[in-house]
């Protein structure tokens, strides 16, 4: 019988970040969907003053979107400046993180057929994979507060001139990329979060089946933050 070994995978503060982001996400695909085309109403014989149905949702968006911000900050600094992993250093393209990259490749195009690669730290071809995520989130980001600054167009926020000053010096390069109109932006705003949410269903898919074939109970990493592995695959 193979011996395993307890590794830690995820810190208290990755796990809840993990799940905050999850949550966020929900809320954020449920309130976009309705505001770029709204799929419920409010009871007619409400009042009028609780019918800001519309506000509510973007209202929601807004927070989920700065959630967001905060947690790719967060990521961000870990992603260089960890003290528990670096993730960084697994996309530099040596030998060895090219041969790792292809065999975590092989193994899952496989089915588990061919498993060549030591499964107790995050592989190379995972830290792209989530490397993508971020840069989609921050893509998602960018065009979210595009459309948003769109709406601000006498200027002036709540909190002064400032603010869609700013946001149009940190977004308005996304019109010229997606085809220089608004309507374009949100498409590509639109496309992201399809994008993500296939990653996301390919991200679920792969921990099961990783937790499945492997038995090293990946799937717990965002739960309790460790997983096991066999002391014999346990290579630096």
């Amino acid at each position: 019988m193979a011996n395993y070994k307890k590794i830690e995978r995820m810190t208290t503060v990755m796990r809840i970040n993990h799940w905050l982001v999850a949550l966020c996400m929900i809320a954020a695909v449920i309130t976009g969907l309705y505001i770029g085309h709204p799929y419920y109403q409010s009871f007619i014989s409400d009042p009028a003053v609780t019918k800001f149905v519309m506000a509510w949702n973007r209202l929601i968006h807004l927070y989920a979107a700065i959630i967001f911000d905060v947690s790719s900050m967060l990521i961000g600094y870990l992603f260089f400046f960890s003290r528990f992993e670096q993730a960084y250093k697994k996309l530099i393209p040596t030998s060895k993180n090219l041969k790792e990259f292809l065999e975590v490749l092989i193994n899952l195009i496989t089915l588990n057929r061919r498993k060549k690669f030591n499964s107790s730290h995050p592989d190379s071809f995972n830290v792209v994979f989530f490397t993508v995520f971020h840069l989609l989130l921050v893509w998602m980001l960018l065009t979210g507060l595009q459309l948003y600054v769109h709406g601000l167009s006498s200027g002036m926020s709540s909190i002064g001139s400032w603010w869609p000053t700013m946001l149009h010096i940190m977004t308005d390069w996304t019109l010229n990329i997606t085809g220089g109109t608004n309507i374009d932006v949100r498409y590509a705003h639109h496309l992201s979060m399809y994008l993500i949410l296939s990653w996301i269903v390919f991200h679920i898919y792969y921990q099961v089946w990783r937790t499945i074939f492997w038995k090293e109970a990946d799937i717990a990493i965002v739960v309790g933050g460790s997983k096991f592995v066999k002391e014999d695959e346990n290579i630096k």
